[in-house]
Formats: structure tokens, sequence, C-alpha cells
């Protein structure tokens, strides 16, 4: 038997699609010689994948049923009935609508985390006797938002200051006699950020009795898995970048410039059944080795157009 080489091929090269746009491409596929089979088949999945995180494993039933994948998209096409396909180069052309004819109703954004995954992909399978074992090939694309305009409160700065006093609450009182005496004020842009954008902002040293070591911005992913009778709640860490390295100037503001990678973030995402969102962690390492670090909770869309840019005399 002759060999049988064959690919998905989308016309989109960028592989990004919007909810009801039609899904359009081939299967094209390579014969060395004439080669029977038993139908060609084209399938079209979409669909949300929750896991358990191993500290909630077996705590709580209600979870096994809540964290059931939860199907968006499921299409078939037969390409080709059972026959022959010739030898040499052939495509079987296809057209298929993304919609979600179901609850939710809607096509979430693609999205990679560690307790819940977003993914589509189309898989065709070619179908052989019962001595030949079926092929199949697969191709993943990402399902996107289409933007919309930001309200005009996410263009809201947000201030923020560290110091002794603003950690109190947080902090033992053997702690709070061997902390340092310290005043760090700075300010995120905004309130939402788009996901194509960098979050931007700055900081400042106003003051320090300690040598500052490190300044450093976290990104965290907070993904809940469940629903009212019991849900799994994680943060893990996305990225995090380094705002300054080694101890710094007082009053130098410094610019905060996170990039946010793609696939791995998406719009903030709350259904009935998971949760997808996001928060940053600035966190402030002196040369002991004391740390201290402020929490944000951010709200990320996908808006239309560039946004306007923020006056900041950082670096200057």
């Amino acid at each position: 038997m002759g060999s049988l080489l064959f690919d998905i091929k989308l016309k989109r090269e960028n592989k990004v699609y919007h909810e009801n746009d039609m899904l359009l491409g081939c299967v094209q596929f390579q014969c060395s010689q004439e080669t029977k089979h038993e139908g060609i088949i084209l399938y079209l999945e979409g669909i949300v994948n929750l896991q358990l995180s191993a500290k909630t494993v077996g705590l709580f039933d209600a979870f096994y049923n809540s964290v059931k994948p939860i199907n968006l998209l499921q299409n078939s096409l037969e390409l080709s009935a059972p026959g022959k396909l010739s030898a040499g180069r052939s495509e079987f052309h296809f057209e298929l609508p993304l919609v979600c004819k179901k609850e939710p109703r809607i096509l979430y954004e693609t999205y990679h985390g560690v307790f819940i995954n977003v993914n589509y992909q189309l898989t065709c399978t070619v179908k052989r006797n019962f001595l030949g074992k079926s092929m199949t090939r697969t191709q993943q694309f990402c399902v996107q938002y289409k933007p919309l305009a930001l309200g005009e409160d996410s263009k809201k700065v947000v201030p923020f200051s560290l110091s002794p006093d603003s950690l109190q609450k947080n902090a033992s009182a053997k702690e709070r006699l061997s902390m340092p005496r310290f005043l760090i004020t700075g300010r995120l842009d905004r309130s939402e950020f788009c996901v194509t954008t960098a979050i931007t902002g700055s900081i400042t040293v106003q003051h320090t009795e300690a040598a500052i070591k490190s300044i450093e911005m976290q990104l965290v992913r907070v993904e809940t898995c469940g629903c009212d009778e019991g849900y799994s709640k994680d943060a893990t860490e996305i990225q995090t970048i380094q705002i300054a390295d080694g101890n710094v100037l007082p009053k130098l503001e410094l610019p905060i410039h996170l990039v946010l990678p793609r696939l791995f973030t998406c719009p903030t995402l709350l259904t009935k059944n998971f949760k997808i969102e996001f928060e940053l962690n600035l966190i402030v390492v002196f040369k002991e080795d004391y740390t201290v670090s402020e929490n944000f909770k951010i709200v990320l869309k996908r808006s239309a157009g560039p946004l306007p840019s923020k006056v900041t005399t950082a670096g200057r």
C-alpha cells in the first residue's frame, strides 16, 4: 500500500475567528497511488475543559458534576463517502458556521490556563477497513470576541501606596517591630485593560530606611471551577517582570509596562460553572530579604481601537 499524507488548511492564515463567522478551508491529500477508504469525516469541536486542583479532589461530590467538559461547538461533515482517493493531490473544501446552538449560546475566547482551557479544533478522520487503522489530523484555531468600546470608568487612574501603616492589618506584632520604614507610591493608568495592550503605570520610592533589592510586577490568573454547592479557586502565576534591580533612587518615577501574553490571557470571564479572573501583585524585596506586596484586581476586555496613552514623566 502506498503512502497517504493529508493536512487541514484554513483560509485565514492567522486562524483567528469570531462567533458567527464561516470557517472556510480544505483538506489536502497527497497519495502515491490510488488508495481505498471507508469514508472521510470532518469534525468541528469547541470545548471548555475544567480540572480540579489536587487540594480539592475528593472534598465535594458536587464538584464532579460542575466540572464536566462544556461543549460549545459540535458538528460534523462528510467530505467523502466510502470510495477511493486518486493518486496525486486532491482537495475537499468545507464551510462550517461558528455558532453555539445550545447553552451557553456563546463562544468563549480561546484560553490556555492551568485548571481551565477553552479550545477549538477541526479533526479529519479517514476511515479504513478493519485491517487498516483509521488516520486522523487535527487543526486548532482561535476564537476571539469582537472588539467593544471601553466605558469612561475604565479610564480612571488607580493610585496605590505601600507603607508599614498600609500593611499593618496583615502583619503580626513581631513583623510590625521589624518592619523598616518606607513609603512607595504609584498608579495604574486605568482600571480596565485591553488584552492586546500593555498594562501601564508608574511607581515611585518616596523614602525607605532599608535598601531595596528588587521591585517586581506579577501577573496572576485566578481560576474558579464549580458552582454554589462547592467550588475550587486557585491563583497561579502567568509571568513576572522586574521593574527595578538594586536600590532605587528616592523620588524617581519608574514606568510599569507589562505586555499580556496571548492565549494565556483572555477577557475576564464569569459564568455559572467557572470564572477566569486576573490580578496583579506588586512585590518589593528589601536587601534583608524582607518582602512586602500589594494586590490589585484588574479587568481585562477586548476593546476597539488603540487606548489613549496617559501622560507620564517616567524616564525623563
